[in-house]
C-alpha cells in the first residue's frame, strides 16, 4: 500500500485548466482515468487526509504510485479524451458498464449492391442501417417475416445468393413472394434498393404515410374492380399494422428519444435504456456496473452517455435524451452529444406527462435488472472467493492468487510446436492478456524443454519491462514508450500453473530460479488424475473432487489447452496451404489469386511461358521471370491417390480458397521479435475435453 504523499505533485506543478488525469500503480498500469474543469482543484482533493476520503477513493489513491495529466482546451475535449483513455486502458477503478449479453439488431446492408435484411450482433459496420437493439432475436425475425410480405427484400446469405444466380432458380422465399428474387433478375438492382429504402423508412417510424398510400391504392383497385390486387393490398396493410402492434405507441407526438433510468445501491448500479423512435419503443438494453469509485447519480448518467453514444454518429444519437439526473457539467455533455449527432440534442429530466410516466416504467425495469443481477452475482462472487481461498490454502500461499497464469504446450507428433499463456484475474478469464508462443529453441517433441523455454521467455520479458519502467532506478522513471505505457509482459502473476505433472513443474521452477525470481508460486495440474503438483515434493496435493479450487484450476488449464491447440491448428493449416508462389518477392494475395484464376492451377502455371504469364493483369515481365524461377525450383507435388480404389489420380494442383488462406495467415501472424502474439480472436473454440487418444496425437 502506497502513501499518496510519496507521489503528490509539488505545489504549482498542476495547471488550473481543463484536462484529463491518470493514476498508475507500481507496475505502471493505468488504474483510474478522470477529467476535470480545473486539474489543480480536482487533483488536490485526492491528496487530503485519508480519513476524509470515500473508502473506494482511499483504496484507489493507496493502490496508485504516480499521477500524470494532459491539458486540453475545452471541457468537451476533456470528455472525449476521457472516453478514449477509458476504452484504451480499461482502468480497474473506473465505472465501466458491462452488457450481460450481446444485443441483436435488425440490420439492412445498404453498402451492398443488393441490400440484405438480417439479424446482426457486435460491432457496427459502416454503410449498414441498424434498428434496435432488441431483447430477443426471435422478436426481430417475427417482425421481418411480417414485413417481407410488403417489402420483399433479400434475406439470404452471399453463398445462397450466388448459388441461386448460378442455377437460375431462386430460393423458397422467392417462390412464395417474400423475396423479389434479384438473384434471378426478377427486379433490377435499382428496384431492389428502392424496396430496401422503403423498408428502412418504415422501420424508422415513417409508417402513417406509407399505410395511407396503400389504402388509397387499395380503394383505387376496388373501384376499378381489380379485386385480387385490392385483396393483396388489404393483406399487406394488415401485415404492416400487425408489425406495428408489436411495438406499442408510448409517446403520442411521434417523439424520437432515448430514456435512461438507473437503479443503484452502495456497491452496484444498473442502467436501462429504452429507444423510442416515432413514438414507439424500438429497442431496449441494459448494463450493470460495480461502483468502484465514489460517484453520484449524475456521474453514472454521464458514464452511461459516454458508453451509449461514444461510437455513434448521425441519427443514432436522438434529438432528445431523457435522464433521471443531469451530469455535474451539463453544457459540455450536451455539446458533445450535438457534435456526435450533427445537430442540437436536448438532455433533460422529464417533469410531467407521458414522458415522465414512461421514465417510471424504465426505472422499474432498472430495479428489476439490479435485483436479478445481485441474485446471480452473490453466488458467483462467493464461489470465486472460496475457490481462490482453497487454492491459497492447498498451496500454502500468503494470500489468494488474484492473478493466475497458465501455460500449455501443443504440437502434432513433434511438428508445429507452440505454447499458450492464459490469464485469470479474480477467478475470471482476462482474454486481452492471453499470449501465444512459437517454440524456436530446438526442434522436435520435448514438452519439458518447451515449458522451460516459454517460462524463461515470458519472465525475461517481465524483468526487462520492470527495468525499463524504472522500477529499479532512482529518481525519474526510465520510460521508453511514447505514451508512457509498459509493454505487454510487465505484470507478474501470483501463481503460475502449468499443464502437466512433476517434470513440467520442475522445468517451470528451474526457469524462474535461473532468472532470480522467488516471489511467484508454481504448480502443475496433471490431467489423468487431476493431481496438483508443487516443486520439490514427491507426492501431489490432492484436492477433493467437489473443491471449487480444483474446479477453477481445471477451467484455467482447459482454457490454456484450448487456446494452444487452436493456435497450433491454425499454424499447421497455414503450412499445409503453402504455395511456391509464397516465395516470389512482392507477389501479394491479390495477384496470386489473379494468376490462379487465369491459369486454373499451379500445375498449368508452371508449364506457362513468361509471355503467357505477362498476359495476367498486374504481372510485369520482371515478376513473371521471378514466378518462373520460383516454380522451377519448387518440387512438384506427389500424385494424389484415391484411397477407396487405390487409383493414382491426375496430378492436378487445385487453387486454395483465398479466403481460408487469408484467415490462416491472420491467425498466425507474429507481433514481435519473439513471436509472442496477442489473443484477439483465436478462432473457433475447441472443446477442452479431448479424448486421451486424440490428445496423444495432438497436444
Amino acid at each position: 500500500m502506497a502513501d499518496p504523499s510519496s507521489y503528490r505533485p509539488k505545489p504549482g506543478q498542476i495547471p488550473d485548466s481543463p484536462g484529463v488525469y491518470k493514476f498508475r500503480d507500481e507496475h505502471r498500469r493505468v488504474i483510474y482515468v478522470g477529467k476535470a474543469k480545473s486539474l489543480r482543484q480536482r487533483l488536490a482533493s485526492y491528496f487530503q487526509d485519508l480519513s476524509g476520503l470515500h473508502p473506494r477513493t482511499r483504496t484507489m489513491v493507496t493502490t496508485a504510485a504516480s499521477v500524470e495529466w494532459t491539458v486540453v482546451s475545452t471541457e468537451v475535449e476533456a470528455l472525449q479524451l476521457e472516453y478514449s483513455w477509458i476504452k484504451e486502458f480499461d482502468p480497474r477503478f473506473n465505472v465501466k458498464y458491462r452488457d450481460d449479453k450481446s444485443y441483436p439488431y435488425l440490420a439492412v446492408t445498404m453498402n451492398e449492391e443488393f441490400p440484405r435484411v438480417q439479424v446482426m450482433r457486435g460491432q457496427k459496420k459502416k454503410g449498414v442501417r441498424y434498428f434496435g437493439p432488441y431483447g430477443h432475436a426471435w422478436a426481430i425475425r417475427d417482425t421481418v417475416d411480417l414485413l417481407l410480405r410488403v417489402f420483399p427484400v433479400r434475406t439470404c446469405s452471399a453463398g445462397v445468393f450466388k448459388n441461386a444466380a448460378r442455377t437460375g432458380r431462386p430460393c423458397l422465399l422467392g417462390y412464395i413472394g417474400k423475396c423479389s428474387a434479384p438473384c434471378v433478375e426478377r427486379v433490377s438492382p435499382e428496384e431492389h434498393r428502392e424496396l430496401a429504402e422503403e423498408f428502412c423508412d418504415f422501420m424508422a417510424g415513417r409508417t402513417g404515410t406509407y399505410i395511407r398510400r396503400l389504402e388509397a391504392r387499395m380503394t383505387e383497385a376496388a373501384e376499378e374492380m381489380e379485386y385480387e390486387r385490392a385483396a393483396r393490398l388489404r393483406d399487406d396493410i394488415e401485415a404492416l399494422k400487425k408489425a406495428m402492434e408489436k411495438s406499442a405507441v408510448v409517446l403520442a407526438d411521434a417523439t424520437d428519444a432515448d430514456l435512461i433510468a438507473l437503479a443503484e445501491d452502495e456497491l452496484e448500479a444498473a442502467v436501462q435504456i429504452f429507444h423510442v423512435r416515432g413514438g414507439r419503443v424500438r429497442g431496449q438494453r441494459g448494463w450493470v456496473t460495480d461502483k468502484v469509485e465514489a460517484v453520484t447519480t449524475g456521474d453514472l448518467v454521464e458514464h452511461a452517455l459516454q458508453q451509449l453514444y461514444g461510437e455513434e454518429t448521425g441519427d443514432s444519437v436522438p434529438k432528445e435524451v431523457l435522464v433521471p439526473a443531469l451530469p455535474e457539467l451539463v453544457e459540455p455533455v450536451q455539446e458533445w452529444l450535438a457534435e456526435r449527432r450533427g445537430s442540437n440534442v436536448s438532455l433533460r429530466i422529464p417533469q410531467r406527462g407521458d414522458k415522465k410516466a414512461l421514465m417510471e416504467t424504465v426505472q422499474r425495469n432498472a430495479l428489476q435488472a439490479l435485483g436479478l443481477h445481485k441474485t446471480k452475482r452473490a453466488s458467483d462472487l462467493t464461489t470465486r472467493s472460496r475457490a481462490l481461498e482453497e487454492i491459497a490454502e492447498a498451496l500454502d500461499l500468503d494470500s489468494a492468487p488474484l492473478r493466475i497464469e497458465c501455460y500449455d504446450i501443443s504440437h502434432l507428433q513433434g511438428d508445429d510446436v507452440v505454447a499458450s499463456m492464459v490469464v485469470f484475474e479474480d477467478g475470471l478469464a482476462r482474454k486481452s492478456e492471453y499470449r501465444r508462443f512459437q517454440i524456436k529453441g530446438f526442434e522436435g517433441q520435448d514438452d519439458v524443454r518447451s515449458m522451460h523455454e516459454v517460462i524463461t521467455r515470458r519472465f525475461r520479458r517481465y524483468l526487462a519491462e520492470k527495468e525499463k519502467t524504472g522500477e529499479w532506478a532512482d529518481g525519474e522513471n526510465g520510460l521508453t514508450e511514447e505514451d508512457g505505457r509498459p509493454k505487454r509482459f510487465a505484470y507478474p502473476p501470483q501463481l503460475v500453473v502449468v499443464d502437466g505433472g512433476q517434470p513440467q513443474v520442475a522445468a517451470a521452477k528451474r526457469a524462474l530460479d535461473e532468472l532470480g525470481i522467488d516471489d511467484i508460486a508454481v504448480c502443475g495440474l496433471a490431467k489423468r488424475l487431476e493431481e496438483v503438483w508443487v516443486p520439490g515434493e514427491d507426492d501431489p496435493v490432492v484436492l477433493p473432487r467437489t473443491s471449487e479450487g480444483l474446479y477453477l484450476l481445471q477451467r484455467v488449464r482447459d482454457e490454456a489447452h484450448r487456446f494452444a491447440i487452436t493456435y497450433q491448428r491454425a499454424k499447421r493449416a497455414r503450412r499445409f496451404r503453402a504455395s511456391p508462389l509464397d516465395d516470389v518477392p512482392g507477389l501479394g494475395e491479390t495477384r496470386k489469386q489473379a494468376l490462379i484464376k487465369h491459369f486454373g492451377s499451379v500445375k498449368k502455371l508452371r508449364s506457362a511461358t513468361i509471355d503467357q504469364i505477362c498476359e495476367v493483369p498486374g504481372i510485369g515481365r520482371k515478376t513473371a521471370e521471378a514466378i518462373t524461377v520460383a516454380l522451377a525450383q519448387a518440387a512438384p507435388a506427389a500424385p494424389a491417390v484415391n484411397t477407396a480404389t487405390g487409383e493414382i489420380m491426375e496430378d492436378e494442383e487445385y487453387a486454395t480458397d483465398a479466403t481460408d488462406a487469408t484467415d490462416a495467415t491472420d491467425a498466425t501472424d507474429a507481433t514481435d521479435a519473439e513471436s509472442e502474439t496477442t489473443a484477439g480472436s483465436a478462432g473457433e473454440p475447441v472443446s477442452a475435453g479431448s479424448s486421451d487418444e486424440r490428445r496423444g496425437q495432438e497436444r
